[in-house]
């Protein structure tokens, strides 16, 4: 096989190549760069599951980058297991042409417990006196100490939240570059989310965004030249585009509103109890679940959704069978915005009500996404609060970072939505334009280019009419 790298930089669309970005610019100049349709819903889980598999969300089951739980009545975010990825990827078909094929994935969500060799991904210590302190997971474990002995303690605050900046995806860069001296795997998997931060900030706007593109320009540049150095042919890619931003919609309230969402109350706040619910919305950036546990109410709550300002689509069974949504963890209803809007997870009417944790970055106990965790409260003493916080911290007492506002139009951009236009959404670029003879991908089809890289698509892999992958000689 060839060895292969793919590095999935997020948020990068055609749109932004030029003069901000020169090396990656370079790149696609003298290979090849294609668009690839967006996916609904465009967001990182989604997107990576169907890349990594070649099917669809309603085959391999990631409907969103979180979803309810209906067993458990609990809407869950950013689990990490491989195993809810309904499907095999693409390690388990190489793997199958070569049994001496290897592969590194270093810090594409779903990392944990699956079949790869090495894995990298970033993992919180949680001890019992309340901390979050940064930490990794990695498979085999004693990687964990070998990296952060070299690189330094995973830097999670720099990962997400209002600290957010290119010194994790610089890390994780640097992290690639150590499995690969050591391993050689034949595939690379490489996540670089630092796009994301100030595209969600500030939109695609390239004057706002000037120093967040020459940081990644500079680590994505240095990451291809080290891979091309090792004869490792390289692919870059990434799962949506963003769009700009100004209209958030507070799509729980209004279920609230009408009587269909029910609260519990602890210490004076409120926290949302999903399974007494009739409904509720999982939001989701521009694409909200929308859970109706009272039958009875179904048309009720669809009427409410159809009028909502803010709400494009209401996919119903069909709709979702047509955007290949359908699969049992999806929502009753599944909600996309208009362009400019995208849903907040709010449900209480007081902010004086909120859980605690919502004013802090809790990635996985708010029940819904929450692109404020980029910003400092700005109307509040926020820089004060987390200093004495931090201060708190270093002494080892509990502490509480509770700096994150609810002023959700300091929002600039969004993603999710399937209808991007090919300049600004997403990509794949590749220095082997003939391993790409389409003038655009389905998101299906990018599992077959990467098979392509590695030397295994005219053996094991085709293209059907419509644009699905589909496996020759295996059987299924």
């Amino acid at each position: 096989m060839q060895r292969t790298a793919v590095i999935n930089i997020v948020g990068l669309s055609p749109d932004l190549l030029g003069p901000h970005l020169p090396r990656l610019t370079a790149f696609a100049q003298r290979g090849r760069q294609v668009p690839v349709e967006s996916l609904l819903p465009a967001v990182t889980c989604s997107v990576q599951a169907t890349y990594l598999t070649g099917r669809w969300p309603s085959e391999h089951g990631i409907v969103g980058n979180g979803w309810y739980f209906r067993d458990e009545c609990e809407v869950k975010f950013w689990r990490q297991s491989n195993r809810l990825i309904e499907a095999p990827k693409i390690w388990d078909v190489a793997r199958e042409r070569d049994p001496g094929f290897t592969v590194a994935n270093i810090c594409w969500w779903y990392n944990m417990y699956s079949s790869t060799d090495y894995a990298v991904t970033p993992r919180p210590m949680y001890p019992a006196d309340g901390r979050k302190l940064p930490d990794c997971y990695t498979q085999p474990a004693e990687l964990r100490d070998e990296l952060q002995a070299k690189l330094g303690t995973f830097p999670l605050f720099t990962y997400w939240g209002p600290n957010a900046n290119i010194a994790s995806s610089r890390w994780i860069a640097e992290a690639a570059k150590y499995v690969e001296e050591k391993h050689s795997p034949t595939l690379n998997l490489v996540y670089l989310p630092h796009l994301d931060y100030g595209l969600q900030k500030y939109g695609p706007d390239l004057n706002a965004m000037k120093d967040d593109l020459a940081a990644i320009d500079e680590v994505a540049g240095d990451l291809i030249d080290f891979y091309e150095r090792r004869g490792v042919s390289v692919v870059i890619v990434s799962e949506y585009g963003i769009e700009q931003a100004w209209r958030p919609v507070h799509i729980n309230r209004a279920l609230r509103e009408a009587g269909l969402i029910a609260v519990r109350e602890e210490l004076g706040r409120e926290l949302l109890d999903a399974g007494v619910s009739a409904a509720f919305a999982v939001a989701d950036h521009q694409v909200a679940h929308v859970y109706v546990n009272d039958p009875a109410r179904m048309d009720e709550v669809r009427a409410l959704l159809e009028r909502l300002p803010g709400v494009a689509e209401v996919l119903d069974e069909e709709g979702k069978r047509r955007y290949h949504l359908d699969h049992p963890r999806a929502g009753e209803f599944v909600v996309v915005a208009e362009p400019g809007a995208w849903f907040t997870y709010y449900y209480w009417q007081d902010d004086d009500r909120a859980p605690d944790f919502a004013r802090t970055v809790d990635i996985h106990r708010k029940p819904g996404y929450d692109p404020v965790e980029l910003f400092m409260d700005p109307h509040s003493p926020a820089r004060l609060k987390a200093g004495v916080a931090l201060a708190k911290k270093k002494l080892g007492f509990r502490y509480l970072l509770d700096v994150i506002g609810f002023d959700a139009t300091l929002v600039r951009g969004s993603h999710g939505r399937a209808n991007m236009g090919p300049e600004s959404g997403p990509l794949l670029i590749t220095s082997q334009p003939h391993l790409v003879p389409q003038p655009h991908l389905a998101p299906t089809d990018v599992f077959g280019v990467i098979l392509a890289h590695l030397g295994l698509a005219h053996e094991a892999w085709d293209w059907s009419p419509e644009g699905e992958p589909a496996l020759r000689g295996r059987g299924d």
